[in-house]
């Protein structure tokens, strides 16, 4: 009896050292995650626009009265879009001053009514935009365009990308949740109080009532997700209801603050559903979870590891989906240099498209090249499986940025956007570095 209390307490004595040994295996090295993260920092520092800075001659100086973060660096993308700054805000590299200014300008840009628009496509009430000028502060809700008057075109959808709703609840999350800004909740903007216009953002894309996922056809499209705008996709559309189910989380947490107990229960029992509806409804034989259950409805990579990321796949499922992901990366069907593809390429819906329609041609942009902006959750997935090939694609992807770092003078472009083995688009991109380094931050 005695020589068994003393094994145990020596177990008990070397539990956290085993702790803290299981915590210092990083996906990222050290030295890996220092370079990371000062890029991080010089891409934001690249994106921001100043107060009467003009970044383009095509458009006026900034005069909305405080710093914009743009999606990238140079010459990408001059306007003010919401997806790619909420995308970014976690990295912790930008004030409050500077939050305060762009949800605000979100906020009072949103659609407090019906709009129809030129082309017989329409923006509802509550709708978040795609991006804001800079110069006039006008917000497009649709892609494709920097006109407001022009806006509207049925190739990009019959309403507004349904992303931008949810990335709004998050902007207003991480403002209240960093600097202890519930007031801020209660605020009113034209009129009408912050929660309020973050309810409304929520209810803005059409949902199944039972399931509570995101669904459309052909009549009421929309991009699920502004990173593949591009490609048409109907039916319940998984992407779109993952930021759902995170943005359900958040509002849950921001009526908790503000003490209202029967709305944060039910947001929460919401994305309770929907957590399991998106299991149900998307999961294949492989663990993979497909992009919809219409049009372009391939298994879709980048939906899985945020799944993964989220809490929506666990157990076994997370262990299926992970083990799919790394057999692809091994296999050379995922990435190329680090970056990921949105489909694998065994995946592919034919010998001519990535998705089943694009208007893009295979192997470019949203239809099949690589983008480093999913490559911590795609890491973070592979390493329930595999920490050593995690190790090595996050290698890879650090070795890239090492070589095409755009600080190295004006032939230098990494990070891209997204690239294959013949081209680049947009350089000095900010999701590409951003996204990834909230994941390994997190080790």
């Amino acid at each position: 009896m005695h020589s068994r209390i003393q094994i145990l307490f020596f177990v008990i004595l070397l539990m956290p050292l085993a702790i803290v040994k299981g915590q210092q295996k990083s996906i990222l090295e050290a030295n890996d995650l220092v370079f990371l993260e000062q890029m991080v920092k010089d891409v934001m520092e690249a994106s921001r626009i100043y107060p009467g800075q003009k970044i383009s001659k095509d458009f006026g100086p900034n005069q909305t009265k405080g710093v914009l973060i743009r999606p990238g660096g140079r010459t990408s993308y001059p306007a003010f879009w919401i997806r790619d700054y909420a995308m970014s805000v976690e990295t912790g590299y930008v004030s409050e001053k500077e939050q305060k200014h762009m949800l605000d300008l979100t906020a009072n840009t949103q659609s407090d009514s019906l709009i129809q628009t030129k082309w017989g496509t329409s923006i509802p009430k509550g709708s978040i935009a795609d991006h804001i000028r800079i110069d006039d502060g006008k917000p497009i809700y649709f892609p494709g365009t920097y006109s407001f008057e022009n806006q509207g075109e049925k190739k990009w959808g019959m309403q507004p990308p349904f992303c931008d709703q949810f990335f709004f609840i998050q902007m207003a999350y991480l403002y209240v949740k960093s600097f202890s800004k519930t007031t801020e909740l209660s605020k009113e903007i034209k009129g009408v109080k912050l929660i309020d216009r973050l309810e409304q953002a929520y209810q803005m894309p059409p949902s199944d009532t039972q399931f509570k996922l995101v669904h459309v056809n052909d009549s009421n499209r929309g991009v699920d997700f502004g990173f593949r705008d591009a490609i048409y996709i109907t039916g319940k559309l998984c992407y779109a209801s993952l930021l759902k189910y995170q943005a359900a989380n958040q509002m849950a947490y921001l009526f908790t603050k503000m003490g209202n107990k029967s709305k944060a229960l039910a947001y929460q029992q919401e994305a309770n559903i929907l957590k399991i509806s998106i299991i149900s409804t998307f999961i294949d034989a492989r663990g993979m979870l497909r992009a919809s259950t219409g049009t372009s409805g391939q298994a879709d990579v980048w939906a899985t590891s945020l799944a993964i990321n989220l809490g929506v796949l666990t157990g076994k499922s997370r262990l299926k989906a992970a083990q799919y992901l790394r057999d692809a990366y091994v296999k050379g069907e995922l990435s190329q240099k680090g970056n990921i593809r949105h489909v694998v390429q065994s995946d592919d819906f034919s010998a001519t498209s990535a998705w089943e329609k694009s208007v893009l041609p295979i192997n470019t942009y949203q239809n099949g090249a690589y983008w480093g902006t999913p490559v911590g959750w795609v890491c973070q997935a592979i390493a329930y499986v595999d920490l050593p090939s995690a190790q090595k694609l996050a290698k890879e992807f650090i070795q890239e940025l090492r070589e095409g770092d755009f600080r190295k003078g004006d032939s230098f472009g990494s990070p891209w956007e997204c690239f294959n083995d013949k081209l680049t688009q947009n350089p000095v991109y900010l999701t590409s570095v951003a996204v990834p380094l909230i994941i390994f931050k997190k080790k």
